[in-house]
């Protein structure tokens, strides 16, 4: 089943192309990576995909809805994204944080109050995101790699067919990162249907599922399919103007110049 289609999009600012002919569609199942330098497109092309923008050109379809035919607001309920900078300064408990998934809001709603099969949802993505010791600290006393994982619950919590994560492992020491790809790895077993797209600057932040990618360079896709076809030393190198040499080793990459 496809869960997001965009055919030869362009979208400009003030002037400037920022994406141009850009076209990739992801199914259900499939986990793509979407790589590229600073200022390639990777964030407005996961805005698109996340229907938070319009095309200039071209359509996107997310989960069978056209944008520009579709209410944004209601098509982002069932669209789990990821934004390491979520903007929470009130120190909610990591419960509390997971249930604002429910209704999109940064904090509770004062009228809205969890059913006791949302709360125990919420339990269960707290303990999938490996969170449980975690589960009543509150916010400001989380480290980096704790809040990448308990915005992942929250977005997961409307139960979402697509999850997009615009780098989530910003910020993250050695031990965060290592935690929030095992983490992202046991979701995808516990949820095969889910589909998920990751920004990011580097290979070596990829969980071992992730089945395709996307390279942009300056707007345009340079490469594109499964990652064994397009995350190549050759390619990559293209990608970022740099030789470039990768090696694979129990799913997980590394490279160097």
């Amino acid at each position: 089943m496809t869960v997001l289609r965009a055919q030869d999009v362009h979208v400009v600012r003030d002037g400037t192309p920022i994406l141009r002919d850009v076209s990739v569609t992801v199914r259900a199942g499939e986990h793509w990576a979407l790589l590229g330098a600073n200022g390639a497109g990777k964030s407005t092309l996961l805005a698109l995909l996340g229907a938070r923008i319009h095309p200039t050109r071209g359509t996107v379809e997310v989960l069978g809805r056209r944008l520009g035919r579709v209410d944004l607001r209601e098509l982002r309920a069932y669209v789990g994204h990821v934004d390491p900078r979520h903007p929470l300064t009130a120190p909610l408990r990591v419960r509390d944080v997971v249930l604002t998934g429910l209704t999109n809001s940064v904090a509770p709603l004062p009228r809205h109050r969890p059913t006791p099969a949302q709360r125990e949802r919420a339990d269960r993505l707290i303990e999938t995101l490996g969170l449980r010791p975690h589960r009543d600290a509150r916010w400001p006393t989380l480290s980096q790699g704790q809040r990448a994982r308990t915005l992942i619950a929250r977005a997961l919590m409307p139960r979402p067919r697509l999850l997009l994560l615009d780098e989530p492992a910003t910020g993250l020491d050695l031990p965060g990162r290592e935690q929030l790809i095992g983490a992202l790895t046991e979701l995808r077993l516990r949820h095969p249907e889910l589909a998920t797209v990751l920004v990011t600057h580097h290979l070596e932040e990829l969980p071992p599922g992730t089945s395709h990618a996307l390279l942009l360079r300056e707007g345009r896709a340079l490469a594109q399919g499964p990652v064994a076809e397009v995350l190549t030393g050759d390619q990559v190198g293209k990608c970022f103007d740099l030789p470039l040499a990768l090696e694979r080793r129990d799913g997980r990459w590394n490279v160097r110049a």
